[in-house]
Parts: structure tokens; C-alpha cells; sequence
């Protein structure tokens, strides 16, 4: 009698099983790494806006240009005209890139002639862990927040360092 050489039904379901299990931890990790990835575009962003605004400011008689929603808050950044540091093409780049990285999240930004804040949400899968809002302003304030609502163009308070 001769005997079969080959592989049981149960042992190739084992095998795939394994793989499966293999497979999720793998993808799991991958949206976390994605995740913290956008994260660090959106801070980058956010540096190049800090950079871009000292040249606006030398280049514009030592103005920002004012940019609010009509009555002295912050509004949703701006992505075409002119008259403040908003307006700027490198820095309506810089943020466009920034909430692409968000993740579909919002900017929001505030300028006086004197100073200038603004706050682009962090991916959802990263936000709920700490702040929910990366802010940078002229004051020297480079953090994460808990609310877009910048007021005297600042961040206001600190939760998280960038």
C-alpha cells in the first residue's frame, strides 16, 4: 500500500489562518505609521509658514496685514487675493499642503498688522490622542491645541509641543 505525501485540509486552513492574522497586524501598524506621517507633514507645513512670515514681514514695512472675518476673530485661511501674510502664495501653499496632510481637517487663521496665528487640524486617527489642532503664531508659539479659536492672533494655550 502506498501512502499519500501532501497536506491535510486542517493544516491549510491553519496556514491561511496565520497569514490572515499576520496580514491585519501588519496593515494595522502601516495606518498608524501613515497616520503619524501626515502628522509630521503637517507640522513641516506649519514650519515653512513660520519661515515664509518673517520674509513677508521684512518685505512689508514690518506689517502683517490685517486678515479676520470681518469682526476681529479668525476665519478659514484664505486661498486666492491679497492684503495680509495669508495672502502670501508660498504660505497659501504651505497650508493647502497642510490640510491635505490633515486629512480633509480645516485652517484657520488671524492676522493683525502686528502679529498672526494660525491652526490647521491634525489627522483624526493622531488628534484624539493629544491636541487636536497644530498652531503656530508671531509670538513664538509653536504647540498643539485643543481649539482653532484664535484670539489676538495666538494660540492661547499650549498642550502639546510641536
Amino acid at each position: 500500500m502506498t501512502k499519500l505525501r501532501g497536506f491535510t485540509l486542517i493544516e491549510l486552513l491553519v496556514v491561511i489562518a496565520i497569514i490572515g492574522v499576520l496580514s491585519a497586524v501588519v496593515l494595522a501598524s502601516l495606518n498608524t505609521a501613515r497616520s503619524k506621517g501626515n502628522d509630521a507633514g503637517v507640522k513641516a507645513n506649519l514650519n515653512a509658514v513660520n519661515v515664509q512670515a518673517a520674509l513677508y514681514l521684512s518685505d512689508n514695512a514690518n506689517s502683517y496685514g490685517t486678515f479676520d472675518d470681518g469682526a476681529g476673530a479668525a476665519a478659514a485661511c484664505p486661498t486666492s487675493g491679497s492684503g495680509s501674510v495669508f495672502h502670501d502664495t508660498t504660505i497659501m501653499r504651505a497650508i493647502a499642503a497642510a490640510l491635505l496632510d490633515s486629512s480633509g481637517g480645516s485652517a484657520t487663521c488671524l492676522s493683525t498688522n502686528v502679529d498672526y496665528a494660525v491652526a490647521v487640524s491634525r489627522p483624526a486617527e493622531v488628534a484624539t490622542t493629544t491636541s487636536t489642532y497644530w498652531c503656530i503664531d508671531s509670538g513664538g508659539s509653536r504647540c498643539g491645541v485643543n481649539s482653532n479659536a484664535l484670539t489676538g492672533a495666538s494660540c492661547g494655550a499650549c498642550v502639546t509641543s510641536l
